[in-house]
C-alpha cells in the first residue's frame, strides 16, 4: 500500500509517517528535496537532501517518478519506492493529488487537518525559520487551510479527513483508520 499524508504545515505529517513507520511496519518514502537542509534534519531519515544537478542525474538515469516544485524548492520521489508492493507512507503536497492519482491510482491519501489552526501556527514558529521564511510560511498555510475548508470539491479529492488536536487520541483514530485499510 501506498499511504499519503497531506496537509496543512504543522498539522504533523511528519510525526504521523514516523509513528506509522515505527508501530505498523512501513516504510518512508525517501522524499528528495533541493532545499538547504533546516536545524534538526537528517539527509537519509527527514529525507533525501541533494544538489539540483544530483537530481538531475537520477532523473536521466530514470529513477525519478515524479517531481515538482513548490516553497522555493524542488521534491521529487524515486521510482522503485513509490511502485513498490511494500507499505510505504510519505507527506504529499495537497496541490499534486490528481498526479499522484495517475501514478498510483491505488493510494490511500488522508489529508490531516488541526481542529485549531492556532496550533498548526505555533508547530511553524518552532522550526527555526528565517524571519522571511516563517512569516511566508504561515501566509501560505492560513491560505491553504482556508482554500481546503471552503473547497468541497478539494475535499472530495481525499480518500479521508483526519482532524489532529495534537492528542493521543488523534493518533489513535488515525492509527485505527489505517489498520482497517490495512
Amino acid at each position: 500500500m501506498l499511504l499519503a499524508f497531506s496537509g496543512i504545515t504543522g498539522v504533523g505529517k511528519s510525526y504521523f509517517s514516523e509513528e506509522i513507520t515505527k508501530k505498523l511496519n512501513f516504510k518512508k518514502v525517501n522524499t528528495i528535496r533541493t532545499r538547504t537542509i533546516r536545524p534538526g534534519e537528517q539527509n537519509g531519515k527527514t529525507g533525501l537532501f541533494m544538489t539540483k544537478e544530483e537530481l538531475e542525474q537520477l532523473k536521466k538515469e530514470g529513477k525519478i517518478i515524479y517531481d515538482f516544485e513548490v516553497f522555493g524548492g524542488s521534491y521529487a520521489y524515486k521510482k522503485d519506492e513509490i511502485l513498490s508492493d511494500e507499505n510505504y507512507v510519505f507527506e504529499m503536497y495537497y496541490k499534486t493529488i490528481e498526479d499522484w492519482k495517475k501514478i498510483r491510482p491505488d493510494i490511500v491519501t488522508i489529508y490531516l487537518i488541526p481542529k485549531d489552526i492556532n496550533k498548526a501556527l505555533e508547530k511553524i514558529k518552532e522550526r527555526n525559520l528565517t524571519k522571511e521564511k516563517e512569516e511566508e510560511r504561515l501566509k501560505e498555510t492560513n491560505q491553504q487551510y482556508n482554500e481546503f475548508i471552503n473547497n468541497k470539491e478539494l475535499q472530495e479529492k481525499f480518500d479521508y479527513i483526519l482532524y489532529n488536536d495534537y492528542d493521543v487520541e488523534s493518533e489513535k483514530k488515525l492509527m485505527e483508520l489505517i489498520k482497517k485499510i490495512m
